[in-house]
């Protein structure tokens, strides 16, 4: 994965129909979809309980893009393996998941993947203050995690601009997850934000069968944004 700045979005999978993966995930992609988000839950750290590993190998095949997994479970570590073997490209930690984010980072890396941090709505931006040399991204949840559908906290934009502050010129992406769609997109990139995490707002009105609404709900969010 090459680095650069220019907007992503990276439609969230827990959106689509679970019955034909493959097949949402090739429409998507054709529909102008930059990344493809992976929602990992466990009912334990988050209230739902969504795929493992062998979905996520399963359909790794289908992904020509950007496999870009967010692990919203406690423990972590154990599991890192699994989903590097699985075919991630990135994996997404929460801060709050356990007591050592830098081993957990460190295993993420050191499983060839590339490693963010996650921080839930109540986490403030400088927790990863002594985490910016070992992350190349940060996942900042303007909802609660868990569900989908939720709709955005502002106040998060202020940890947006504190993280863009932060980051500087690192090569580290901010990624907003949670009630993006036309009318917030503009508000978190202009905070500083350049990948988007958007499930109902692009899967909704298509289907595979049908998927040009997913194209115009993409280019909808990109027109909000500004690019």
């Amino acid at each position: 994965m090459t680095f650069d700045r220019t907007l992503k979005i990276a439609p969230s999978i827990l959106s689509a129909d679970f019955a034909d993966f493959g097949a949402e995930i090739r429409a998507i992609e054709a529909q102008g979809a930059d990344w493809i988000h992976v929602d990992v839950m466990d009912g334990h750290f988050v209230p739902n309980l969504t795929f493992g590993p062998a979905m996520c190998a399963a359909i790794r095949p289908h992904i020509k893009t950007v496999m870009d997994v967010h692990l919203m479970i406690a423990p972590v570590d154990p599991y890192i393996d699994a989903f590097a073997s699985a075919g991630a490209d990135i994996i997404t930690a929460h801060a709050e998941a356990g007591p050592h984010i830098h081993r957990t980072l460190q295993a993420i890396r050191g499983a060839g993947c590339k490693a963010g941090v996650a921080l839930n709505p109540g986490t403030p931006a400088e927790t990863v203050a002594p985490l910016l040399d070992m992350i190349d991204l940060v996942c900042v949840m303007t909802v609660n995690p868990g569900f989908g559908g939720q709709k955005f906290i502002h106040t998060c934009l202020d940890k947006v601009r504190a993280l863009r502050a932060l980051i500087g010129d690192r090569e580290i992406h901010i990624e907003i997850d949670g009630g993006v769609d036309p009318s917030t997109a503009p508000l978190v990139i202009d905070a500083g934000a350049d990948v988007l995490v958007a499930g109902s707002a692009v899967f909704r009105g298509g289907s595979v069968a049908d998927p040009a609404p997913y194209g115009a709900n993409i280019r909808a969010i990109r027109a909000a944004a500004g690019t």
